[in-house]
């Protein structure tokens, strides 16, 4: 039967409607409306049927059996026991948001019926090559699971999302991780060609597993200049194989409690990992079989090498951590379905990646570089003895950090250091000159107001100017240190500090809602360097308490400086210094760090405000 403009199917809940195709969707009207039925919000339990469908909101069409439609609801209909019409069916699959909350993704169903079973085909087929010439949508994923993070959350969550993958018609490649630097050993001995079957890698776990992921895939794919130092340094910036993802004995994979969770925003998920990071496990390879056969290239094919940044690949996770800050930075929620709904739609969004070389792990010992990836933030003292002293209670289970965490903060260590970090003549450093803050002499001085924040959210243009100035493309190694400055300017700032951070996101959490730094950009090649000097243990608590109340600026205080910079260098005389990336343990005395601009691309497309 066909309408005007359209033909005429049965949609459940709702009755007959007249259906047609547009370029970008397809709409449809009650052919006989009821206005005492309520026709689009008579679904109970489910979101609010919308007249229109796009097709980038559509994530799957399934054929179904013939079976019951339910019609509109009507009283006097329901008390007859008519509501069910027995056809030929088929569901179209569409994200949309939440009842409660404005911001979740959630799926949603319509569900059409037809008389005659070659029309509801015939929709299955149109709409199916409609929704595939959606560009960007992943194919084929190699899925990390962490079966104990977050009490056990990964498999739970897994478990939840697995048939939205399945129902897109996205082939998985599940591995459970076993033990810690399992994901790594993985994919940093995956081959170019293993790796090139994939469209990207999902974590379900937290923060850890993430780095460990990000670690495997840039150790020997990430091939770029060590970062700048200031003159007089000592060290080279040129590298062409350096010393990667290494077992220190202190690469250690713990929870960070949610108590000291307020103090470390960069919210660390170290129950991903129970074990020190032992890279020496051989792996076994990946059975890839499965995967969609047009997407391997055949055997006369020469495979082009995998680099970064490249334009193909994306990272995924779907958050079961204890903090997930690296989600809730870039996609504003912590929700297991809204994250794998991004995924299955392609969605992306470049990320910086913050690039950390370690030129000496005490001062004593012999200059050897070795590099590591931080995808959220990068702490030394405060942030870095936490994790640390939380070893010694072990015993104690998930207790022992809080335990620890208030510890070290009752301890109030302050540490001797230098830090040199690369002037940016475009932005706020909030500091006086090399001499006065080196000395200290204006630490207690008023300073000026900050400038207003231009918070990053979805379709952000200074992410946008910035990645596309910066993106390089696939097979193009980008000397990170010759494009931060031809004329670089170093400005020294020394003295004792309680913390030494870098921010590479807002790092935001739920008991820190707008973050570390809540102006952070995803992708603007930019670090937020935060040097907390030593101060009274009350100001110190008070510095800490204003992360946790929204809308508060905890880097206001005398003794706080911010400096947003794309590349610093620290030196401690401390023999056992120890850095926190991403919450992972990363002993070093001497390190530099550089921003490396939208070096990965996320499936996630920004924090919606």
């Amino acid at each position: 039967m066909q309408g005007d403009g359209g033909e005429v199917l049965f949609l459940g809940s709702v009755g007959e409607v007249t259906v047609t195709l547009g370029h970008d969707g397809l709409s449809f009207q009650p052919l006989h409306p009821e206005p005492s039925s309520s026709c689009w919000t008579s679904i109970i339990l489910q979101p609010k049927l919308e007249s229109q469908i796009k097709f980038a909101d559509v994530y799957a069409v399934e054929l179904l059996s013939e079976g019951p439609v339910c019609g509109p609801w009507n009283p006097r209909i329901a008390i007859q026991g008519k509501t069910n019409n027995e056809m030929h069916r088929f569901a179209v699959h569409v994200v949309t948001r939440s009842i409660k909350q404005p911001s979740p993704w959630v799926p949603c169903e319509y569900l059409f019926g037809h008389k005659d079973p070659e029309i509801c085909k015939n929709w299955v087929e149109i709409l199916s090559a409609c929704t595939n010439s959606e560009q960007d949508r992943p194919k084929n994923l190699l899925v990390f699971v962490h079966p104990l993070c977050g009490k056990g959350r990964g498999r739970k969550n897994w478990e939840v999302v697995a048939p939205l993958f399945d129902r897109a018609k996205v082939n998985t490649k599940v591995i459970t991780t076993e033990r810690a630097g399992h994901a790594y050993d993985t994919l940093a001995s995956l081959s170019d060609k293993e790796l090139k079957k994939f469209d990207g890698v999902v974590a379900v776990g937290g923060d850890g597993l993430f780095n460990e992921i990000l670690n495997g895939l840039l150790s020997s794919r990430h091939k770029t200049s060590y970062p700048p130092t200031p003159e007089g340094f000592g060290y080279v910036g040129s590298t062409e194989t350096h010393q990667g993802y290494r077992n220190d004995g202190l690469s250690n994979s713990m929870p960070t409690s949610d108590a000291v969770n307020v103090m470390l925003p960069g919210g660390s998920n170290k129950s991903d990992d129970h074990e020190p990071l032992l890279s020496t496990a051989q792996s076994p390879g990946l059975d890839i079989s499965s995967l969609n056969p047009n997407t391997e290239p055949s055997s006369g094919d020469q495979v082009p090498s995998v680099s970064f940044p490249n334009d193909w690949f994306r990272l995924g996770i779907i958050p079961s951590g204890s903090t997930d800050a690296i989600v809730l930075s870039t996609t504003g929620e912590r929700d297991p379905v809204t994250s794998a709904l991004l995924i299955i739609l392609g969605r992306r969004m470049s990320l910086d990646i913050a690039q950390v070389v370690r030129w000496k792990s005490s001062p004593s010992a012999a200059i050897l570089p070795t590099v590591r990836y931080a995808a959220s933030f990068a702490g030394y003292g405060f942030y870095g003895e936490v994790i640390r002293e939380s070893e010694n209670f072990r015993w104690m289970g998930p207790a022992r950090y809080d335990f620890s965490g208030t510890m070290v903060f009752l301890k109030h260590r302050s540490y001797e250091a230098k830090v040199a970090f690369l002037e940016n003549g475009n932005t706020d450093s909030l500091t006086a000159s090399a001499e006065n803050v080196s000395s200290g002499v204006k630490l207690l001085q008023p300073r000026q107001k900050r400038p207003r924040k231009t918070i990053c959210q979805t379709n952000c243009s200074v992410c946008k100017e910035t990645s596309t100035s910066g993106q390089s493309s696939e097979g193009e190694n980008p000397d990170s240190s010759q494009t931060i400055c031809e004329n670089p300017k170093w400005v020294w700032s020394k003295g004792r500090f309680l913390s030494v951070g870098a921010a590479v996101i807002s790092c935001r959490n739920e008991r820190a809602p707008d973050g570390l730094v809540a102006e952070a950009h995803l992708s603007d090649g930019f670090l937020h360097l935060l040097l907390i000097r030593d101060c009274p243990l009350p100001l110190y608590l008070w510095h800490l308490t204003q992360f946790t109340k929204k809308g508060s600026d905890p880097l206001t205080f005398k003794f706080v400086e911010h400096h947003k910079t794309k590349a610093f260098t620290f030196i401690s005389s401390h023999d056992e210094s120890v850095w926190n990336l991403d919450g992972e343990l990363f002993q070093a005395s001497e390190v530099s760090v550089q921003a490396c601009r939208g070096l990965v691309n996320l499936f996630a497309s920004g924090p919606e405000v």
